[in-house]
Parts: C-alpha cells; structure tokens; sequence
C-alpha cells in the first residue's frame, strides 16, 4: 500500500524555540534564522511547538504568535510547517487542532495524552475526535516515555483507517512496535522519534524521521533520509555511523536541554531554557564540546 499523503517522508525537525535571556519571551529573529538554516539544508518540514520547542512552557498567546511566525517562515523556506498541538485533555487538543487549521499550519502532532494515562480505547477516542476537528492531515506522536502510555499497534491501525491521520512519530524505540505499525498501518508514514533509530526503523519501512540531531546537522540527516528512500543502504549505515555518537550526546540530559546548549556554543542561540528546564552539567557541556569538534563544527 502507498502513503496516505506521500509529502510526509524524508527529514523533518522539531524546531527549538529560541528564547531572550532567562526565557523571558521567544527570540523571533533568532526563529526566523533557525528556520531559514533548515531550509537551506533541504529539511522536508518542521516541527514548531513539540517536545524539542519546550510547548509544556510555551503560553496559548505566545503559541498563536510563534506559530504564525513559524509557519511563514517554513512556508518561505520550502518546508511543511507541523504545528504541536497535544493534549492530555480531548477538548483542548480539538480546540488546539482547529487553531492549527485557522493559523495555517500544514499538519499537527498530536502526542499521547499524557499523566491520565486513558486506555487504549480512550486513546482512540482522543485521537478520533482530533482527527474529526478540522480537515488538517494529523501525525500520531506516540512517545511513552514523556507520557506514561502507549499506542498499541492494533490501536493505530484503527485510527489509521480515519482519512486526516497520515503518519506517526514513533519515539518508542521500539523495533517489534515499528514492525507491527508498519504491518498493520503501512497507509501511514512511519517516522523516527529517535535520532539513533532512524535507520533501524528504515529498515522496517519508516519513511523518515522527526529529528533533534538536524537542528545542528541538517544536511547530514538529509542525506540520511535520502540514501535509504533511495534504496542506497551502504552509504546509509555509513552516515548512520558517522552520526550515532553525535546523536546519543544530544540525549545525555532531557531533551532541548544539550541541543539548545550545543546551539549557543555554536552561537546560533542564547542558551535559555524556561523552568523546570534548566542549564546541563559542565560533564555533559564538556561531551558536547567534543562531539561537535569531531563533526568540524567548533
């Protein structure tokens, strides 16, 4: 079976959302250079407001504005433009869903509702009355371990039979669970949730990957998403290699906390987090130091 909506493959990014000093307000030209540096490098989409873009801390107000700003930012680099909208309520996520259509995003990631911890009937019946909102394609984010539950696969496979959902954000690391999805939901696009699993999971027929690593390495995990869509497994597992250490130091501390680090050494952000998100340790500023002189970029 082909994709449901074929855009959603290849390399996405779930953006950072840049912050003035102590995490005041978000930095808008700092976004707008972030997104065009992605552009460039040929990124299919990103992501605003998801995991990476600290959405926990980010206010309804701020999120309509960064939004805006992000989607025509992405609009103008070439790029999808994914708009976070989850929820551990339904009736908030519906709400959020229909903003995303009226801001104009191109599609929204709707992550496991999270702390209640719904069963597996309730998470279909979230995720359907999401994907009955508003006619805006919808990527699944199933991520247990930000979350405390799991899409199981028979449960995707029956909300994949709903025409607005496209894809999905597998961070489960799981291969028997990206197996199962693929088996039973192959109409949807399979993306990585994990930097280090992207090429396992392409093996299993995962279209892409949603990535942390691309905010530094763009081109890098273009080329990735590239060499295995192409059927070019050799130099896929030899960009796989090159890229797995850089990818694990990226995760030593909850993520945004080493990318938006790694980002200021590089100078392309100021390095401020919003409560309860702090600054990481000097072991794993240290780490970073390294991983990013070994990819020639300090």
């Amino acid at each position: 079976m082909t994709l449901r909506d074929t855009r959603f493959s290849g390399a996405f990014t779930a953006i950072t959302t840049p912050f003035t000093e102590n995490g005041a307000a978000i930095d808008y030209a700092r976004l707008d250079e972030q997104i065009a540096f992605q552009g460039k490098a040929g990124i299919k989409g990103i992501v605003i407001a998801g995991t990476t873009g600290e959405s926990p801390t980010i206010t309804e107000g701020e999120l309509e504005s960064l939004a805006g700003r992000g989607i025509d930012a992405a609009t103008r680099g070439g790029m999808l433009a994914i708009l976070g909208t989850g929820s551990n309520s339904t009736a908030h996520a519906v709400h959020m869903q229909k903003l995303a259509k009226q801001l104009g995003a191109d599609a929204t990631l709707s992550v496991n509702p999270y702390y209640n911890k719904p069963t597996q009937e309730g998470l279909y019946r979230h995720f359907m009355a999401v994907a009955e909102a508003a006619q805006i394609p919808v990527v699944l984010y199933n991520i247990p371990g930000r979350t405390g539950v799991a899409l199981a696969p028979k449960t995707v496979e029956r909300l994949a039979k709903h025409p607005n959902i496209v894809a999905i954000k597998e961070a489960t690391g799981s291969t028997d669970s990206a197996t199962e999805i693929g088996l039973l939901a192959p109409q949807l696009a399979l993306l990585s949730g994990d930097d280090t699993m992207t090429l396992p999971f392409a093996s299993l027929g995962a279209a892409g990957v949603v990535s942390v690593v691309s905010n530094i390495l763009p081109g890098k995990i273009v080329e990735l998403c590239k060499a295995f869509l192409e059927g070019r497994w050799p130099q896929a597992l030899a960009l796989h290699h090159e890229l797995f250490d850089f990818s694990r130091t990226m995760f030593l501390e909850t993520n945004p906390i080493p990318v938006k680090a790694a980002l200021k050494m590089l100078g392309r952000d100021s390095g401020a987090y919003r409560p309860p998100m702090c600054e990481p340790t000097a072991i794993t500023l240290a780490a970073l130091r390294l991983a990013l002189t070994a990819q020639q970029l300090l």
